[in-house]
């Protein structure tokens, strides 16, 4: 699968100050990507995006 046109944007839960910071990119169709923000080049994780939902839905009731 071509990444190249992924979108990446810095999660609303991330800190300002440069430490523990996720970024994820869900405008890539069939597939939602989540990388550190420390090591972009480190490699990423690949989610179905029901799958992404769910832990995103569940997050947010904890």
């Amino acid at each position: 699968m071509d990444m190249s046109g992924a979108k990446w944007h810095k999660s609303t839960r991330s800190g300002s100050n440069g430490g523990s910071c996720v970024e994820v990119a869900d405008n890539l169709p069939g597939v939602v990507l989540v990388r550190d923000t420390k090591d972009r080049e480190g490699g990423m994780l690949q989610f179905a995006p029901e799958a992404w939902q769910s832990f995103v839905t569940f997050a947010k009731t904890r």
